[in-house]
């Protein structure tokens, strides 16, 4: 399995107990879908490897305690620890309307409502305090910010994401 074939479910962050054990902060809003897998992937280098859960629970809500098969010591637990929790991409619910996975609109045509075709969504920059779609338009990146108010329409049939830009944030690219 490859990465781009997944998405990223989040980091285990800490030992638990001393028979191997371990806490998953889960990048979710609903981590309780996510309490009965019977596997995951941990990154190790550049692949991703399988790991059976033998046991799993929601802790303090967010994060996730897992017993995985063959972790049964906490020198084996250690080295697992900070790495990255893998599942593959139809394991993500669909999503209807205005919301939307990142990966999804990789793609999509961005129009705004009064500036008309903006350009091409090439990735989503969320490395910042305020996730950007990053648009290409021939050969220049335009930067919106992902904004609820100025998400307009999710257009899954016609790959589509429709704007409502602040009046000249479009003309300070072009």
């Amino acid at each position: 399995m490859r990465k781009e074939e997944c998405f990223y479910l989040g980091k285990i962050v800490k030992k638990y107990g001393f028979k191997g054990e371990v806490l998953a902060k889960l990048d979710t809003d609903e981590p309780e879908l996510y309490k009965d897998l019977e596997s995951v992937f941990i990154a190790h280098g550049n692949n991703l490897v399988p790991f059976f859960i033998e046991k799993s629970s929601l802790h303090k809500s967010q994060l996730l305690r897992m017993r995985l098969e063959d972790v049964d010591t906490e020198a084996e637990a250690d080295s697992i620890l900070k790495s990255e929790l893998y599942l593959p991409l139809e394991f993500l619910p669909k999503l209807t309307g205005d919301k939307f996975y990142f990966h999804e609109i990789i793609g999509f045509t961005m129009k705004d409502v009064k500036y008309g075709t903006v350009g091409t969504i090439v990735s989503v920059n969320d490395n910042t305090a305020q996730a950007l779609f990053e648009v290409e338009n021939e050969g220049r990146q335009i930067l919106i910010p992902m904004n609820d108010e100025f998400i307009e329409k999710i257009d899954r049939e016609n790959n589509e994401v429709v704007v409502k830009t602040p009046e000249g944030l479009i003309d300070l690219y072009l």
